[in-house]
């Protein structure tokens, strides 16, 4: 037992330094890889407490259970009616679980429901920036829909299910292409083969230009001044983007990425032929945005899923609900 307390403590204080290392950017930290790993850790430890701990705590009560009766039987025997002292106590102590299944076996099934929820149905993320304002304000809290585009096993992101086909204007989640270990969220203006087009700051898919309305102007908060407010309809969705026509169309910092040599650039803007099996990404915020135009497209395998719901923005308690 006590080389378990100190393998234990040492397991615990293994988690606990990634995540401070994590916390103050001394390495690039990997929540899901964590949250798998303390599954696995704690359904060991829960296994064994089923299985080895706990029975073995029971067979020493009824040891001590047993001993008692049996010193009771042969005071019995010897007149004395009177005996001091009560096993219950003791047997409760030598029940109880002591602290290290307390922290591992004992936090299993809630480290379990959350990660089956986070996995494969639900997962919360924190809008950081303002690249799809006005769909999405910095501090929203928003879900994410795991399943939408098929299950996918944790950490691999390795896709086991079909799901409903990725849906031009649907806002997704992914793993940022140049570091996947980072999340981006946009919106998906083009799909696999479209030629997606951004010139002079009107958008056209496969020649065809996406209808707009003109709408009221844009005040936004944090930057304290209006931006030229648009609404597109993208399939048989339609969504609110904002355009700052002081900012030139020309894309300027293009990387050099996988499948720019599908891609056209000029003072106008960008053209771009969308690969198979990847997706162009725009944010609604198009000139404060740095999404498909910049860094190229998104593989299939980046996908983490569709985000649909604002469930909390402390800073304002309406934006709650559902956006498109």
């Amino acid at each position: 037992m006590h080389a378990m307390q100190y393998i234990t403590a040492a397991i615990l204080a293994a988690f606990v330094g990634y995540v401070a290392a994590w916390y103050t950017g001394a390495i690039e930290g990997n929540f899901a890889l964590l949250l798998f790993l303390a599954t696995v850790v704690t359904g060991g430890y829960w296994l064994a407490e089923r299985l080895m701990f706990l029975p073995r705590r029971r067979r020493a009560a009824q040891a001590l259970e047993a001993a008692a009766v049996q010193r009771r039987a042969e005071l019995d025997r010897m007149g004395i009616q009177k005996v001091d002292g009560d096993i219950h106590e003791a047997k409760g102590r030598i029940l109880m679980q002591p602290w290290w299944l307390d922290w591992t076996a004992g936090l299993f099934p809630v480290i379990a429901i959350v990660f089956l929820l986070r996995s494969f149905l639900f997962e919360p993320f924190k809008i950081p920036s303002g690249s799809m304002i006005p769909t999405l304000l910095v501090g929203d809290l928003i879900l994410v829909n795991k399943f939408t585009y098929g299950l996918r096993l944790p950490v691999i992101n390795k896709k086991i299910t079909e799901g409903t086909p990725v849906q031009r204007g649907d806002v997704m989640v992914f793993r940022y292409p140049p570091q996947p270990s980072m999340d981006y969220i946009k919106r998906v203006v083009g799909l696999p083969g479209d030629e997606v087009a951004y010139l002079n700051k009107r958008l056209t898919i496969n020649g065809q230009p996406v209808p707009t309305t003109s709408l009221p102007d844009y005040f936004d908060r944090d930057a304290m001044r209006y931006f030229q407010q648009i609404e597109e309809r993208l399939g048989e969705k339609t969504h609110r983007a904002i355009i700052n026509p002081q900012v030139p169309a020309f894309v300027q910092g293009a990387s050099n990425f996988q499948g720019r040599d599908g891609c056209r650039y000029s003072v106008e803007g960008v053209t771009c032929k969308v690969p198979e099996g990847h997706y162009f990404m725009m944010g609604d915020n198009r000139d404060n945005s740095l999404d498909s135009r910049y860094w190229g497209f998104v593989p299939d395998e980046n996908i983490v899923g569709r985000a649909f719901f604002v469930w909390m923005n402390f800073g304002d308690f309406k934006r709650i609900g559902s956006f498109n």
